[in-house]
């Protein structure tokens, strides 16, 4: 694996890079970083090159000035300079879960030319929901608990709005309103096998991911709405997934909600929200059908 620096205006992207093949970036969500990718970028690496990134203002993506919150376009756009630097002859394979997935979304939207597939991952489009004025609601909320009580107070009240599964899934979600706060980190905790060190490392970074994730992220992400009208005509592939064991939750119903406009399908993948982590090799197996079929 190669690490490498990448300055973007206004942040600089740690990224990773494994494998050889066509270009697949993989986009986190939540609080999660590039560490949380690493079983399933193994899986992929015999037949992809495999870049994964800290998103910027998360764990080795500092930014260069305080923080201030966030937009799924300007993480598009630094998925699509990410992009230029790895793969500047040939579209990429991409995929994104979670906010992960909006900011694919949006890549798709912005800037076609650079992707070959998209698979979005249970993106939590709380807008496109039949009770989007409540999601609204609850977004207030949160940017007013976080001013007024910090992080701890803002992600009690996220968590208990989603209502997310948790458990070996779990990580941390991410989204854009769309977690409880576990599931992002892509549920590499819960299984029999012990945390690597790379693992153990990261969720030494979670902490401060989470302050700005709640603070920064989750309200902007949680209003953003795809051009759905836009995707619909686009010349990039979409295929829109859900977990099988996250029916009911927020992220799942969202990919049912766009797939309903664009007049497309939903895959069934293993897991729930966060089950790239916990079933990396049967991930990679559908995932891998995804980018070669379409």
């Amino acid at each position: 694996m190669e690490v490498r620096t990448l300055d973007v205006p206004g942040a600089s992207l740690h990224y990773e890079v494994r494998g050889s093949g066509p270009v697949a970036l993989l986009i986190c969500g939540g609080i999660y970083d590039a560490a949380a990718y690493a079983g399933l970028a193994g899986q992929l690496a015999d037949r992809y090159t495999v870049v994964t990134y800290d998103r910027r203002g998360n764990s080795r993506s500092p930014l260069t000035g305080p923080p201030v919150p966030q937009r799924i376009e300007e993480h598009a756009d630094d998925a699509s300079r990410l992009l230029a630097e790895v793969s500047p002859h040939a579209p990429a394979y991409v995929f994104g879960n979670s906010s992960g997935a909006q900011i694919g979304l949006a890549l798709a939207e912005r800037h076609p030319e650079q992707v070959r597939v998209l698979v979005a991952h249970e993106p939590p489009l709380l807008s496109l929901l039949p009770d989007a004025a409540h999601w609204e609601s609850v977004m207030a909320d949160v940017e007013r608990a976080y001013a007024d009580g910090g992080a701890g107070a803002a992600m009690g009240l996220f968590g208990a709005a989603m209502g997310m599964g948790g458990g070996e899934d779990s990580g941390d979600e991410d989204s854009g309103g769309e977690d409880s706060g576990d599931q992002d980190s892509g549920g590499s905790g819960g299984g029999a096998e012990p945390p690597s060190p790379e693992m153990q490392e990261m969720f030494a970074r979670l902490e401060k991911n989470t302050d700005f994730f709640i603070g920064y992220e989750v309200p902007p992400f949680g209003r953003w709405t795809p051009d759905v009208d836009g995707l619909r005509g686009s010349s990039v592939p979409i295929v829109l997934v859900a977990g099988e064991e996250s029916a009911g939750e927020p992220p799942h119903r969202s990919a049912y909600a766009l797939a309903e406009r664009l007049g497309t399908p939903v895959e069934t993948y293993p897991g729930g929200h966060g089950g790239f982590g916990m079933s990396a090799d049967e991930f990679a197996t559908r995932l891998d059908a995804a980018f070669s079929g379409s």
